[in-house]
């Protein structure tokens, strides 16, 4: 229990301000509270979170006046009950999964984050830097081709490809052949072991324009983030970078201060000082509403870019959000890609006996005032993701649409750049986000 709650007083104190919890919300034994129930009974955690909800909730004006914890298998069940049409985003975590989600970034895997393309093929997402995976050669927009012999298309026939990856536990090991997007196979023994998860991937410095312009993949807001970005953009102080373009396309969020971080290292004097974001809670928590304004946190270079270009998805959640629609006010934002996930609201995590709630709590606006975009962020030019490509390798779309833009200031128009950017059709198209918390994304993780 002391872990948990240094580590969340650590998120409080850096992202908002804490919104306090319960004396006993830790406790355990057989002692009863004020309503009768057994401490961290499940009509205790039930009323408990109950209570909570109706002070705390964004919509707590929405909430029923009583609720039977009685009549709810676990508390689970009760924030399905409770949550408003416009919530997709309240969850609760175990401690365990805290932990590993916010503060350890590490798991037991290969390394790499997988989607199934079709009804038989599975594509790598990402591969993390120095993972077994990475070691063996596998990179983005590698196809699993085989596990131990055995066809992936026959393994997601009859529903054993996950099965066949064997459990999350170190010393797992498997045969795994794989097919890279120039059509060469290879076939490597690979044993699980503990992968840091970087949430910086592909940084590199493209020469356009005869300019250097710097491009990173960012793929969550994580304890270790602040440091990752450092390594990049010390990097592109060093080329003189005076574009950028930042690709969140499967970013679904996580740590605020990390947003801040990114976006005041890439615009530096042009927003130091400004507003970054208004946090904007219920109608009886008034006094807690605040403006943070940009800082470099853990950040140490700064671009001090007058624009810059973000990579989206319908899976670019949350903070990843926050970076496009607190930076508009003060540079020029374009956004290439999908439609964002629509995520203008956060939760400040409160413990509960030996759960973490996350619970919708506030709503995010930038220096303007405009937040509200539960419907998403509109790419200015719209283009469909597709795992063809290593990070930012032109042979992607997202990132080829980039070049283009840089180029000429234009979205991607030829018949070329449209037949590219086209899905296949044994590609799935999700129209809603692929991921909209940690806890789904780390589910595609082998």
């Amino acid at each position: 229990m002391n872990i948990i709650r240094s580590t969340l007083a650590v998120a409080l104190a850096t992202t908002l301000a804490a919104c306090g919890g319960s004396s006993d919300a830790g406790t355990t034994g057989s002692s009863n509270n004020d309503d009768g129930f057994a401490s961290c009974s499940i009509p205790d955690q039930n009323q408990r979170f109950f209570e909570y909800m109706k002070d705390d909730y964004f919509w707590a004006d929405q909430l029923p006046q009583q609720l039977d914890p009685e009549a709810f298998d676990d508390v689970y069940a009760v924030l399905e009950e409770l949550r408003v049409p416009e919530d997709t985003y309240s969850y609760i975590l175990t401690e365990e999964e805290y932990e590993s989600l916010f503060v350890n970034a590490e798991y037991a895997g290969f390394g790499f984050s997988q989607q199934q393309v079709s009804a038989t093929e599975i594509k790598l997402r990402l591969v993390y830097r120095d993972s077994p995976a990475w070691e063996a050669g596998m990179r983005r927009a590698d196809s699993i081709i085989a596990i131990d012999g055995v066809p992936t298309s026959e393994l997601l026939a009859n529903g054993t490809y996950n099965e066949a990856l064997g459990e999350p536990e170190v010393g797992v090991t498997r045969d795994i052949s794989w097919r890279n997007p120039a059509g060469e196979e290879f076939t490597a023994t690979i044993s699980k072991d503990q992968v840091a998860t970087n949430t910086v991937m592909g940084a590199q410095v493209w020469d356009i324009n005869q300019q250097p312009v710097g491009y990173f993949t960012l793929d969550s807001f994580i304890n270790r983030t602040g440091d990752d970005l450092n390594e990049a953009f010390n990097d592109f102080a060093t080329a003189g970078v005076r574009e950028l373009v930042i690709d969140v396309r499967y970013n679904g969020g996580g740590l605020i201060r990390y947003a801040n971080q990114t976006a005041t290292q890439t615009a530096g004097t042009h927003v130091q000082g400004k507003t970054f974001v208004e946090y904007r809670f219920n109608e009886q928590n008034r006094n807690q509403n605040e403006a943070v304004p940009f800082s470099l946190v853990d950040g140490i270079e700064q671009l001090d870019l007058d624009s810059v270009i973000v990579l989206t998805t319908g899976a670019s959640c949350s903070s990843s959000e926050l970076i496009i629609n607190s930076l508009k006010p003060h540079i020029d934002v374009t956004v290439i890609g999908n439609r964002t996930c629509g995520k203008p609201v956060g939760q400040v995590p409160e413990q509960l006996c030996d759960k973490v709630t996350f619970a919708i709590n506030f709503e995010t606006v930038n220096s303007e005032g405009d937040g509200r975009y539960f419907d998403g962020i509109a790419p200015t030019c719209p283009v469909q993701d597709r795992i063809v490509a290593d990070w930012g390798s032109f042979d992607d779309p997202l990132t080829a649409a980039a070049r283009n833009y840089l180029e000429t200031g234009n979205c991607p128009v030829s018949s070329s750049a449209q037949a590219l950017l086209q899905p296949s059709a044994d590609d799935f198209v999700p129209q809603q986000p692929v991921f909209y918390n940690l806890k789904q994304k780390r589910a595609s993780l082998q």
